[in-house]
């Protein structure tokens, strides 16, 4: 348990709350929940430029690393196709791979395929169900996918000011807004709390909030004097009690939950906002194939990582189809903005390549 390993090494309840909040991000699990040190473990692990368990931003937005990559592969003589949806694996008489056939009926023919999808849309819908194994497909059906979280993108006209550390008279960015912010962690027992109410199917009344200020290092993300501000929250349910929607009213219910929290600490806050965007998780499924609205596109927890991610037998990034593999957050090691499972299955793929 989290809890029990923070108690051995820190005294103070916020900061062990501020902590334990890395070990259930994007988990629908409370600090509480046995496995959850290890996903405090995944966050941590690694380094930044040399320095241990850090993390950092990326200039120009996370779209900017995308183009990055996309640089690089171009660069190695790759085409890149956007907005052009997949409709399912093509697959040869042999039942290898041979490619992908778009929606409009464009067939892409390749020798190997690599999806970066969940392991949901990748073998569920895109891959013939006559070709995998039903002990494959059950234990694909059968992942936990919830996610507590509700992304809150926020555009505001002035720099938040916070009642622990008020901002300087030229309104200048200062070190913590440059930071990951921590709010409603003054207690683990609070985030416990939180993460109860959404079990029962209820977004949490003081939920978990993490906040960053991008725009505080890389200005040229907002107007001059103004900034964008993004909330990572938790807990909310995919499904509300009673089976009600997520609809226009309870999103701005909850959103509104959120700016209030947030006013207790930074007073000014809500009225500096001109702009919300308010994705909830089934919003982030339909968005960005999320499963369950999940981004680590399955939980991290002890039974679904490591040679069981994302089945038994199916860790090593090939799939039970010849030719297709898995290189997204849905194989070994997980989520994380970090490319392991791309580069570990892209060695994998061109060692078989190699053999063909």
């Amino acid at each position: 348990l989290l809890g029990q390993i923070l108690d051995q090494w820190f005294e103070s309840e916020p900061l062990k709350a501020t902590l334990a909040t890395d070990a259930v991000i994007g988990a629908m699990a409370s600090p509480h929940t046995p496995g959850s040190g290890y996903v405090l473990l995944h966050h941590v692990m690694g380094e930044l430029e040399g320095r241990r368990g850090a993390w950092g931003y990326v200039a120009g937005g996370m779209g900017a690393l995308s183009q990055a990559i996309a640089c690089a592969a171009a660069a190695r003589g790759a085409h890149i196709f956007t907005e052009k949806a997949v409709c399912h694996v093509l697959l040869g008489r042999d039942g290898r791979a041979q490619g992908v056939v778009l929606q409009d009926g464009t067939e892409v023919r390749s020798k190997l395929v690599l999806s970066n999808a969940s392991p949901q849309i990748t073998f569920l819908e895109l891959t013939p169900q006559e070709d995998l194994p039903k002990d494959f497909v059950q234990r694909i059906q059968q992942v936990d996918t919830r996610s507590p979280v509700t992304k809150i993108n926020v555009a505001v006209d002035r720099l938040p000011s916070f009642l622990a550390a008020p901002n300087t008279r030229d309104g200048q960015p200062l070190p913590h807004h440059q930071c990951s912010i921590h709010l409603n962690c003054e207690g683990t027992h609070v985030l416990h709390q939180a993460f109860t109410e959404a079990t029962h199917g209820h977004p949490s009344s003081r939920p978990m909030i993490e906040l960053c200020i991008p725009s505080a290092l890389d200005p040229g993300l907002a107007p001059r004097g103004c900034h964008v501000v993004s909330l990572f929250t938790q807990y909310t349910p995919s499904v509300l009690a009673g089976g009600r929607p997520w609809d226009e009213k309870a999103r701005n219910a909850y959103a509104d939950t959120v700016f209030d929290c947030i006013e207790a600490y930074a007073p000014g806050f809500k009225a500096s906002v001109i702009g919300r965007d308010i994705l909830t998780p089934p919003d982030l499924e339909r968005i960005f194939g999320l499963p369950g609205g999940n981004i680590f596109h399955g939980g991290m927890s002890l039974d679904q990582l490591y040679f069981a991610r994302p089945a038994p037998s199916y860790s090593g990034y090939r799939s039970p189809i010849p030719g297709l593999y898995l290189c997204g957050s849905g194989a070994h090691p997980g989520g994380g903005v970090m490319g392991a499972a791309g580069r570990n299955a892209a060695q994998v793929a061109l060692q078989d390549f190699r053999r063909l």
